[in-house]
């Protein structure tokens, strides 16, 4: 008989599904602070279409974007999926394959899988020989779209499944998906990021700039590591970044001057040179500096922009020093697959700085908003609480 509803942290029945489940549910009557947002709520599961993937989530993993899904800023999601009154947040996930769609090949139930968190429609010619970031359907799962990874079952499609290391913890599986992917994509697909390259890492000790460091380490760059505490500048060290700068000594609000007070900083640390590549997420207080920070013909990529999103520059540093600025979101699945091997190798590793049981998912999204975290979290969901 098909249980009701499976306890948290059990050990089911491989492959039964319940009819509902626990989630943390964003609504739109309470969109706000974390803390007040999500909510745990028991949700039926979701119907398995023919290449869909039901997963039953033993850890999921904690972003920026579950941030914003909470307050609804800068754009509800309840808008991207009016079909549904609710949220279920999450883009990271390791987990156990439960149920597979009628035409899913590839995997199987039991099978132990990490995620990437890019949907596309798999039809177009965009997605069958360009790339399927440029799919016109295409979207984030669990920011984007509903049901993501802060549930007991999460639905993805089929391809966004990857194997998890074997090596690593659930918690530490499920914590690095999203992050990874994009900061492999940012450097090695979009800034085309090649040995001897200085590349400038705004918010380097965060969940995209340990993997920054890490991806200039292996590729033969120099990473330039700008932090705000002094255990934060200890982290970056111990992932191999000698040039670290203290963000702190600086104050961009008073503009041009100082953030050319920086590059000059930048310059004696490198014995003369301006970045190649910034790598840019932060977005309304950063990119001014980094327009003018970065060398001739020097790149900007950027991903993100979790202090404002309405950029203002001078940009006569852009075009008199034919700079380029580079868009780069998220991953496709075949760079995903690439980076995931790389965690498999052990050539890059997981920063993961705090774990919560699954009943606390508010509270360490609460920490991400508030910028109290280091590294990656995770959150329990069914695995133990060991």
């Amino acid at each position: 008989m098909t249980s009701r509803l499976f306890d948290l942290a059990s050990t089911p029945p491989l492959g039964q599904v319940p009819k509902m489940m626990r989630a943390i549910v964003i609504r739109p009557d309470r969109e706000g602070e974390p803390r007040d947002s999500m909510r745990m709520e028991e949700i039926p599961v979701p119907e398995v279409g023919p290449l869909d993937v039901l997963v039953m989530v033993m850890a999921a993993g904690v972003n920026f974007n579950g941030v914003w899904a909470a307050r609804g800023k800068p754009v509800s999601t309840m808008k991207m999926h009016p079909e549904q009154d609710f949220h279920i947040p999450g883009s990271d996930a390791s987990g156990i394959v439960w149920k597979v769609g009628s035409a899913v090949k590839r995997w199987k139930v039991g099978d132990e899988v990490v995620l990437h968190c890019n949907q596309s429609c798999g039809e177009c010619p965009s997605c069958n020989g360009e790339d399927p970031l440029a799919c016109q359907n295409q979207k984030i799962w669990g920011y984007e779209t509903n049901w993501g990874s802060f549930a007991q079952f999460c639905l993805v499609q089929s391809q966004q499944l990857l194997p998890k290391p074997k090596q690593l913890s659930w918690e530490a599986s499920a914590s690095y998906g999203l992050t990874f992917f994009t900061a492999y994509r940012m450097l090695l697909g979009r800034a085309n990021m090649q040995p001897g390259d200085n590349v400038l890492v705004w918010g380097a000790s965060g969940g995209l700039g340990v993997f920054a460091i890490q991806l200039c380490k292996l590729a033969g760059a120099t990473p330039i590591a700008v932090v705000s505490r002094d255990d934060k500048a200890e982290l970056c060290r111990r992932l191999g970044a000698e040039l670290i700068i203290n963000r702190r000594e600086f104050d961009f609000s008073k503009g041009p001057e100082e953030s050319r007070r920086f590059g000059k900083k930048i310059r004696e640390l490198t014995g003369g040179a301006d970045p190649d590549i910034v790598f840019e997420h932060v977005g309304a207080e950063t990119f001014p500096t980094s327009v003018i920070v970065a060398k001739k013909f020097g790149k900007i990529v950027i991903c993100g922009a979790t202090t404002g999103y309405k950029l203002e520059f001078d940009v006569r540093y852009l075009w008199m020093r034919q700079k380029e600025i580079i868009g780069s979101h998220f991953s496709n699945a075949f760079q995903a697959d690439r980076a995931n091997k790389l965690i498999i190798d052990g050539r890059v590793v997981p920063v993961l700085d705090e774990c919560f049981d699954f009943e606390e998912t508010a509270l360490a999204h609460q920490r991400m908003a508030d910028n109290q975290h280091k590294g990656k979290m995770a959150i329990r969901v069914q695995a133990s609480r060991s």
